[in-house]
């Protein structure tokens, strides 16, 4: 009776102890199909209810994470997103207009990157991919790519020094994620709208060894790619908590948000 206490009371300090976890969300869009359905003090309101840190967030068009970092700097990062509407995501990489579009945003604005932006293979050799990256080389800034091996290959290859950030860690199986974290220092992931790493509160096997090879290369994300997805901040950031307390402590926390706050978190604000 005594052992079964203990191991209950135990249960409860893990359980209280993951819902305490904050989170770090990485994986944030404020688009403009949001902004009515979302004002922006209920998106404030959604993101301080799920616990969260802070949030990297980008929005097409750029005014609408512009917004919520104006209302609330302590919990938003702005990155710059080269979509100005939902439209572009197919034909940015061909638009040379996108140029000016960028550096106009980027001498009026900070950004902690730019993406996320969705690129596959050959095309991130085209011109204003290469122009973005120079961009970014300039003023310093992450990748936030969603994208597969072969683009995420070509970006290093532009700029070897790049820091990407790999959107849904690539979509990949947690082998070949190891595999590009091993071959790339300057590369991290996130695990937007994926599920496949942990199930019930528990973490798959795989994913496990691969997150234990490398604590400190992934974040948690939510991917608020449709108004809808906002009102799931909450739900997911404690789907997470769940599954995190299945890891170490100190590689959980990691995850959760100090991974974000040590590559983001020097983001000041204005």
């Amino acid at each position: 009776m005594r052992a079964l206490l203990a191991s209950t009371l135990f249960g409860f300090a893990i359980g209280a102890s993951a819902q305490q976890l904050p989170i770090f969300d990485a994986h944030l869009h404020y688009s403009h199909d949001a902004w009515e359905s979302v004002p922006v003090q209920d998106a404030i309101a959604i993101m301080r209810k799920a616990g969260l840190k802070r949030a990297l967030i980008s929005s097409s068009g750029d005014d609408g994470q512009q917004r919520l970092y104006q209302a609330a700097p302590d919990l938003v990062i702005p990155e710059l997103r080269p979509y100005r509407s939902r439209g572009e995501i197919g034909t940015w990489f061909r638009d040379e207009s996108l140029i000016p579009y960028l550096e106009e945003r980027l001498s009026k604005y900070r950004y902690a990157g730019i993406g996320e932006f969705h690129l596959y293979g050959a095309d991130a050799d085209l011109p204003v991919p290469r122009r973005m990256v120079q961009l970014a080389k300039k003023h310093n800034l992450f990748l936030h790519a969603h994208s597969d091996i072969d683009a995420v290959e070509r970006l290093f290859k532009q700029w070897p020094q790049a820091r990407i950030l790999w959107a849904h860690s690539g979509f990949e199986r947690p082998e070949r994620v190891a595999e590009m974290l091993r071959k790339h220092k300057n590369l991290w992931c996130d695990l937007a709208f994926r599920t496949d790493h942990a199930s019930g509160g528990k973490v798959d096997p795989a994913w496990r060894t691969t997150f234990l090879q490398f604590p400190d290369r992934f974040m948690v994300g939510t991917d608020s790619y449709v108004p809808e997805r906002w009102h799931y901040i909450p739900e997911h950031a404690d789907w997470s908590r769940r599954w995190l307390a299945d890891l170490p402590r100190d590689v959980a926390e990691r995850i959760a948000w100090k991974n974000g706050e040590a590559i983001f978190g020097s983001f000041s604000q204005y």
